[in-house]
């Protein structure tokens, strides 16, 4: 390796004279460091003190390329924090491992590094790409910056090479200004890197938490979604009780699922049943099980949803619309998780996680005496609500997107995307039957889709009317072609940004129709203008 280690040495220092080059006498170096220590002193900005003694250093030893390097302990790397003669873009290149280069090395032995000739140098990088003349020698010396035996950084310098002594002379200087500035890059190593670090650990810790925790078959990353997984993260590594509420076809199933298979009971079974999809007799059958003989056709035993469910998760849907016998039954199982199976007299004790749901308002059933208060107490011992689709916002565009991708993969069509209207009808509507109204909708749209685009008339004629204000009520031919003209003049006011007498030549009418067609539909054009409107679901197609 050419590059060697610094060797201090008085005798060399100061009064050599080679190559009719004299270095600097004692008379032009003391003003100097002079100048260097008050800058130290008056300035308490680290960058702006290397800033100063880096040209201090230009003025006086003609220094080509000045670098004051940081290093991050917790991260690794050794980074340009200021420099003389690098571009924002050069500095962004100079980023370094322990080891790795000149710099590396210079941080891993805590010795100083002397490169008399650069391009003779293989272990020089030479990563900031900074020299512009390439034909002349030059010369690279890096020194550690320490304090207490511990390395902070380095301080480097790449200048014209004169000789070996004076190279000498510079490393001297260079170690002077290391020692005197270590304590304010400590300082500010301790006070801004380690700030900076812990920031940005805990933001990715949080976006980690986020991603773990955005169960995979959940859709959307609306604020009030986000609340629900975050929920989902608090509750899923115990094995208490949770009460899921919300409308009908908000996918109360799904959160059931995501709380299982996120929890310690998810290598155990997930039964699930609908509370409201059978009789009386036959619900208390299918939960609990039955002896043989206890009843006509009970021909054999059967075990019930709970004993399928031991080391487990049930799940109860539409609890709300149990009967208060079977309530009662349900109470003790949450109580002593224990039951006995119809015509049965042993206990069955059961180590099972409840999660219960409703769209329900069960505080007021309770006051109606139709939901017992007791059984009410130990559902609700976790509530999580589900917004409804309306509360939403951009989750729909992300539902839309699934649906579409979905439906027509399953029907073999090309969709690329949804049209302008048709977004806006979609974005404008109540949703009073939440996400599986959304996807009946999608996927009723893809089949009559005919292009690789849904437009607004593919949709049913309730979401038009809610987009179509300020217009008759229609039926039938009318409405439908009520339909078609809006999309028309809105993909016609999308093309043209705007314009209204661009989008009338477009559409082969005059401006004055074309306004007054506008006025019909209650449209903004300006929301057109300079492509303020940016609305595409499917963009990544």
């Amino acid at each position: 390796m050419i590059a060697a280690k610094a060797k201090m040495d008085d005798r060399e220092v100061f009064h050599e004279h080679l190559n009719g080059q004299y270095s600097m006498c004692r008379a032009e170096l003391l003003p100097m460091l002079f100048e260097m220590g008050k800058t130290i002193t008056n300035c308490d900005n680290l960058q702006k003190t290397t800033s100063l003694l880096l040209k201090i250093m230009k003025d006086h030893f003609n220094v080509e390329c000045g670098i004051l390097t940081l290093y991050h302990q917790k991260t690794g790397t050794i980074f340009v924090h200021e420099s003389l003669g690098l571009t924002e873009e050069e500095k962004a290149r100079g980023v370094y491992n322990i080891g790795e280069g000149i710099t590396g090395k210079v941080v891993e032995t805590e010795q100083p590094i002397i490169v008399p000739k650069i391009r003779e140098e293989p272990n020089f990088l030479g990563r900031t790409h900074c020299r512009e003349n390439e034909e002349l020698d030059y010369s690279f010396i890096c020194i550690p910056i320490l304090r207490e035996k511990k390395v902070l950084g380095t301080l480097s310098i790449e200048k014209e090479y004169t000789n070996h002594t004076l190279l000498q002379q510079d490393v001297e200087l260079l170690l002077f200004i290391a020692t005197v500035i270590a304590q304010a890059v400590d300082l500010y190593l301790l006070e801004t890197e380690e700030k900076d670090y812990w920031e940005k650990e805990n933001q990715r810790l949080q976006e980690a938490l986020k991603k773990k925790f955005h169960p995979s078959n959940i859709i959307g990353n609306s604020p009030p979604m986000r609340e629900v997984y975050s929920m989902i993260e608090k509750i899923a590594r115990t094995k208490m009780t949770v009460l899921i509420l919300g409308e009908s076809g908000v996918g109360k199933e799904l959160v059931a699922n995501a709380i299982h298979y996120n929890s310690i009971c998810a290598n155990g079974p997930f039964v699930k049943f609908n509370c409201a999809a059978l009789p009386e007799n036959i619900v208390e059958s299918e939960l609990f099980g039955h002896e043989k003989g206890a009843f006509t056709g009970a021909d054999s035993q059967r075990k019930g949803r709970f004993e399928e469910a031991n080391d487990g998760t049930i799940f109860l849907d539409e609890v709300g619309e149990l009967t208060l016998s079977i309530q009662a039954k349900l109470l003790r199982v949450l109580q002593e998780k224990t039951f006995e199976r119809i015509g049965g007299n042993k206990a069955i004790k059961v180590n099972i996680r409840i999660i219960a749901a409703t769209n329900q308002d069960l505080p007021t059933m309770v006051k109606k005496g139709t939901f017992r208060q007791d059984l009410f107490y130990r559902l609700n011992v976790f509530p999580i609500r589900i917004p409804p689709l309306k509360e939403r916002g951009s989750d729909i565009i992300s539902l839309c997107d699934h649906f579409v991708l979905k439906y027509a993969s399953e029907n073999q069509k090309q969709i690329k995307r949804i049209s302008t209207p048709a977004l806006q009808m979609l974005m404008t509507y109540s949703w009073p039957g939440n996400i599986r109204e959304l996807e009946n909708i999608i996927s009723r749209a893809v089949i009559l889709c005919e292009d690789e685009v849904i437009h607004g008339y593919d949709l049913p004629p309730s979401l038009q009317d809610a987009t179509l204000s300020g217009t008759t009520e229609r039926t039938g031919l009318e409405s439908k072609i009520e339909a078609v003209e809006y999309e028309f003049i809105i993909e016609a006011l999308k093309r043209t940004n705007g314009n209204i007498t661009s989008a009338a030549e477009d559409l082969g009418m005059s401006r004055r129709m074309l306004g007054l067609r506008i006025q019909k539909y209650n449209i903004n054009y300006k929301q057109f203008r300079n492509k303020q409107f940016k609305i595409n679901p499917l963009s990544s197609f």
